[in-house]
């Protein structure tokens, strides 16, 4: 998904949450669809205690040493993903939710997701997954420039209307 589009998701899961709310309670009634709604709610805090944050821990620490979150990450976490969706009271956040609980769904998110992440060293620069595994080397196609303190140096314009002063004069 791209990023502009992100704010336009977040005004319209709402109120599509909403719809959804109002067609399941006129299917099955007003106290059904609220005792959906408690036991999604009940089910994904069970979840999340189960898996607990200690899965988003275990993935912070391996990118904190170097090492890409692998796929063995995935599979709990997209579990503390998917109870965090079954808390939020609405039908299509539980139906993304439990696509989350299958196997072949997670695959495609593993395979989405990996090629994105990038780990930065402050040693090395930065990292990033390859597709057929992890490399500690950048790619030779890669668009980062390593300089080091020798190779790049900056002198002041004088003629620029800004040279002499200081931030907030």
């Amino acid at each position: 998904m791209r990023l502009a589009m992100l704010p336009g998701f977040v005004l319209l899961l709402p109120l599509a949450e909403i719809a959804g709310l109002v067609i399941v309670g006129r299917a099955v009634g007003l106290l059904a669809t609220l005792g959906l709604v408690v036991l999604s709610v009940v089910i994904g805090m069970a979840l999340l205690r189960r898996q607990g944050i200690g899965i988003l821990q275990r993935m912070s620490s391996e990118g904190r040493n170097g090492a890409v979150p692998g796929r063995e990450l995935l599979r709990p976490a997209m579990f503390v993903i998917a109870s965090l969706l079954l808390i939020i009271p609405g039908f299509i956040s539980d139906i993304i939710a439990i696509a989350l609980f299958i196997p072949a769904v997670r695959d495609l998110a593993w395979n989405y997701i990996r090629k994105r992440f990038v780990i930065v060293d402050a040693k090395r620069g930065f990292t990033g997954s390859q597709s057929s595994g992890f490399s500690d080397k950048s790619k030779p196609d890669s668009k980062v420039v390593d300089l080091d303190e020798d190779d790049y140096s900056r002198e002041p314009n004088k003629e620029s209307p800004w040279a002499g002063k200081r931030l907030g004069e």
